[in-house]
């Protein structure tokens, strides 16, 4: 069967499931089978929604999976609806990004309830992620990220600790790239610390510890010469492995550079550093917010 012929279906399985459920709702129904007649059109629902999403009617497929999630609540089948929501989200993430959000919110009540505040926390990522993509709303996003952080802290007494620490820090770690791209160093330079501290002595994340000290001496390094000094003595007395890090020789020359107000020894300094490891567009933002701060700092280029 085409496409077609698959929405044609699914229309008439929604109609067939609008009657059932008006059917269950009659005195006599409701004594005898309503919910039987409930549970049939949770399934019809669902049918249908599978075959709008064959046919890539996206909308109506969200619409179906909800319209099974409330049916599921109905039956007190809290899990079911939570699923049923998570699929209208998933659909309608490709044709309306704000419903797809509802419905994911949805689910995030139901999972909370429920104390599965492990899987709340996916889909709040999701939900960022939407934010970040689609809607382009980044404090939303960071709002969504930081809420996700959160629960998975708060699950770190179960047998996952390494996974759940492990993904909160992937939000925390979003969540301080945003602020410090808003200018909001002081919140970027909390996170880049507190991350930086949870895996300086883990022997499987602590080569990732001198990124996190490296970026939270970028955002002193952007308020306050001084400031990053200090930080990077304090860094250096709290993970000795730092001293002989690219980043921490990186930022020595970029002080001292700055010190100087020696536009070129900075840009030379960054050149050298790049030629080795690529600079993202985060590091390269800062990195230029910093040379603006030499006086005389040529083009704005840092290459």
């Amino acid at each position: 069967m085409d496409s077609t012929g698959k929405e044609r279906e699914a229309v008439q399985l929604m109609a067939e499931a609008e009657k059932r459920v008006k059917g269950s709702h009659s005195f006599l129904r409701g004594l005898f089978g309503g919910n039987t007649r409930v549970e049939e059109a949770c399934e019809m629902y669902t049918r249908a929604a599978n075959m709008f999403k064959i046919a890539k009617n996206w909308s109506a497929a969200g619409n179906a999976f909800c319209q099974a999630a409330k049916l599921h609540m109905q039956l007190q089948s809290k899990h079911d609806s939570a699923t049923s929501f998570v699929d209208a989200g998933n659909a309608y993430k490709k044709a309306d990004p704000q419903e797809a959000i509802n419905c994911l919110n949805a689910a995030i009540d139901i999972y909370t309830d429920m104390g599965r505040f492990t899987i709340a926390a996916k889909h709040h990522i999701t939900i960022a992620e939407i934010y970040e993509a689609e809607l382009v709303d980044i404090e939303k996003a960071i709002a969504h990220y930081e809420q996700a952080a959160d629960y998975y802290k708060g699950e770190e007494s179960n047998r996952q600790v390494a996974f759940v620490q492990d993904s909160a820090n992937k939000c925390l770690l979003k969540v301080a790239a945003y602020a410090a791209q808003l200018e909001q160093y002081q919140k970027a330079i909390e996170i880049y610390e507190q991350v930086g501290t949870n895996t300086m002595d883990n022997p499987l994340l602590k080569y990732s510890a001198k990124e996190y000290f490296f970026k939270a001496a970028l955002c002193h390094f952007i308020v306050d010469e001084l400031n990053a000094k200090l930080a990077l003595e304090k860094y250096e007395e709290m993970f000795p492995a730092f001293t002989d890090s690219r980043e921490c020789k990186l930022l020595k020359k970029l002080l001292e550079a700055h010190e100087e107000q020696n536009c070129e020894a900075y840009t030379e300094a960054v050149k050298e550093f790049d030629s080795i490891s690529r600079l993202d567009q985060w590091l390269t933002t800062m990195l230029l917010r910093i040379k603006k701060s030499i006086q005389g700092e040529g083009d704005g280029d840092l290459k």
